[in-house]
């Protein structure tokens, strides 16, 4: 079934809602070189609800708008490279489409937003990345929580895209908190990570993004990049654009047995990958 985005905007809260109708999926589809694959049918997918074959319901190849946190690293390490991070986030929001809104943040020892608001004004998010400052120790599972507490006013699809290039050494929650803060929020975290050196006022330090981060993009259906080079700053940020507004939208309606449930998006075409996330909540009782 085949739903227009207009039509599926205005279904949105109740029908995309773990609990309700249906379960959704946002489904990214890889061939063999790592390239989108734009043009599938739903006949191409198959979904497995704790390994049981589960019905489709819903199928839609449109871009789905979302709202997303930006949230960068701007600890003592990255403070050679600063301008090219700002750049390569620029990247990304002036890809952002009209329905798009976002939302711009950085952390260090401090949790920043500079603008309290998601906005839809790519001027305004672009101006917001000036407005950060450094800090030494790394909040960076603080600050991925403090961006879904932002995202939880918001109705409809959720997004954290998030940067560092390092390990988080000063947080109160931990990864743990923030993948079931996740789940249970159904927010997807893209992270890009950079492995960077620095000097610490005594010697070069080489530092290498947190291990956490790969494992609540892959749970949560979003994308992991681990760089190498500041030059692939501005071309990573910029697939993040082009896969959130590339993805597939499939559905089914959820078991009602209170229990987290696992869930596997497979392709029936050979040499191609699907990613989206892995589990889901399912409601008690009877769906309404």
């Amino acid at each position: 079934m085949a739903v227009a985005p207009a039509v599926l905007a205005a279904q949105q809260q109740p029908t995309f809602k773990t609990g309700a109708q249906i379960v959704p999926m946002y489904i990214t589809v890889l061939d063999s070189a790592k390239r989108l694959v734009p043009d599938l049918q739903e006949a191409d997918f198959e979904i497995f609800d704790n390994n049981q074959p589960a019905k489709i319901i819903l199928f839609q190849n449109e871009p789905e708008p979302f709202s997303v946190v930006v949230m960068l690293d701007t600890s003592g390490s990255m403070t050679g490279s600063i301008d090219l991070l700002r750049d390569a986030a620029e990247q990304f929001l002036i890809r952002l489409l009209p329905e798009d809104r976002g939302m711009v943040g950085a952390f260090n020892d401090k949790i920043q937003f500079p603008i309290r608001d998601f906005t839809a004004n790519r001027d305004e998010l672009i101006s917001a990345l000036k407005d950060v400052d450094f800090g030494y120790p790394t909040r960076l599972f603080d600050a991925i929580e403090a961006s879904l507490d932002e995202l939880q006013r918001i109705k409809g699809r959720r997004v954290v895209l998030v940067f560092t290039d390092g390990d988080d050494t000063a947080s109160k929650a931990g990864m743990g908190d923030v993948l079931d803060r996740a789940r249970t929020d159904e927010a997807m975290i893209y992270s890009i990570g950079l492995e960077s050196v620095y000097f610490n006022g005594q010697s070069q330090v080489r530092t290498r993004p947190d291990r956490g981060l790969k494992r609540l993009s892959d749970e949560t259906g979003g994308g992991y990049f681990e760089l190498k080079k500041t030059d692939d700053l501005g071309p990573t940020f910029t697939r993040v654009a082009q896969e959130l507004h590339s993805q597939y939208v499939l559905g089914f309606s959820p078991a009602t047995d209170g229990k987290q449930h696992k869930v596997e998006v497979r392709l029936k075409k050979p040499g191609l990958t699907a990613r989206a996330r892995r589990t889901y909540q399912a409601p008690s009782g009877e769906t309404q």
